[in-house]
């Protein structure tokens, strides 16, 4: 698939997480296999711009093409603006978020709450795209309850706005992520369209990828929390809609060696003090799946230097790849 001048190969794109989707991990998405990869989601609101964390989702130094950055916001002057300033720094492709079912964001009428007032949606959209001269994509949910499945409205909406490719997690705002996504939902809407439909939601494997693919007719699929500590579920899925064969899951060699660049890469991007407290998060999605998790987690939280927290984890995975019952020993 396309988004205006991107060629995006394989068709696979790691979905924008806030507190997730970092440059490290971004770049660590590209590298085993994301078509693309999201920004988490960046405020509008110029006040806000020259914060350390604004300063951060905006560094792009580096990042392989196409750089994609998520903006959030109700007012669109202001999303106008906050799109031109990320272009000014490196955004290649804007994405608008209309998708995110947080308390804070929809309070603020931002998010998937703004699937609530068409009109605005619409003034946003054409507001954002007249903008930049980079394409403008949309994230939505199905509507913002099960009784206002609105999506086909917003969609056309997009279309006639000049976005270039449309994102529909399969759930409404009330749903958040309980229940089951709406493929059928997804369907409908790509077959109205003329531009690029991404679907998403509980893509979490290379097979239910391919069905997705199948059931909507879509042109690309989104993954979000299956990414989070199994980032090589990428290339799992670009491997399985080219050849029609599963991987193997990476030993635990492997993933030690995922983890610890990982790791070294929030330490160099952050700085230790913040780069160790981040990075305990991801320590525990490599882990989730492990019968040790709890312990490991216990531990590795416990760790105040990187140094300790990089020795935790290859002791983990060597005892692992060796097969023996990984100790965990007191962190220092």
């Amino acid at each position: 698939m396309r988004i205006g001048p991107h060629d995006i190969s394989p068709r696979v794109i790691l979905a924008p997480m806030a507190g997730v989707t970092d440059k490290p991990f971004r770049q660590l998405c590209k590298r085993l296999g994301a078509g693309m990869a999201m920004s988490e989601m960046t405020t509008s609101d110029p006040r806000f711009w020259n914060t350390r964390k604004s300063l951060q989702r905006m560094d792009h130094a580096g990042e392989p093409d196409p750089v994609g950055v998520q903006i959030a916001g109700t007012d669109p002057a202001t999303m106008a603006a906050a799109a031109r300033h990320n272009v000014d720094h490196g955004a290649q492709v804007i994405d608008i978020n209309m998708g995110c079912p947080a308390k804070k964001v929809c309070n603020a009428w931002a998010g998937s709450a703004l699937m609530r007032d068409e009109a605005l949606v619409a003034r946003i959209l054409a507001a954002v795209v007249a903008a930049v001269d980079v394409p403008v994509t949309l994230k939505i949910r199905t509507g913002w309850d099960p009784q206002h499945r609105n999506a086909p409205a917003i969609a056309r909406i997009a279309q006639d706005s000049g976005i270039a490719a449309l994102a529909v997690h399969g759930r409404s705002r009330e749903q958040q992520y309980n229940g089951v996504a709406e493929y059928d939902t997804i369907a409908a809407i790509k077959a109205d369209l003329s531009i690029p439909v991404i679907a998403n939601g509980d893509i979490d494997s290379p097979r239910k990828a391919a069905f997705v693919l199948a059931h909507t007719g879509c042109d690309a699929v989104m993954v979000g929390r299956a990414a989070q500590g199994r980032p090589w579920i990428f290339r799992s899925i670009a491997h399985y809609l080219a050849r029609g064969e599963l991987l193997a899951e990476p030993p635990a060699t492997e993933v030690r060696d995922i983890l610890l660049d990982h790791l070294e890469a929030l330490y160099a991007f952050y700085g230790e003090e913040a780069g160790v407290r981040i990075a305990r998060k991801h320590l525990g999605w490599y882990a989730k799946d492990r019968p040790e998790n709890s312990a490991f987690r216990a531990v590795a939280n416990r760790a105040q230097a990187a140094q300790e927290q990089l020795r935790l984890t290859r002791d983990y995975f060597d005892a692992l790849s060796a097969g023996a019952v990984a100790e965990l020993p007191n962190a220092a």
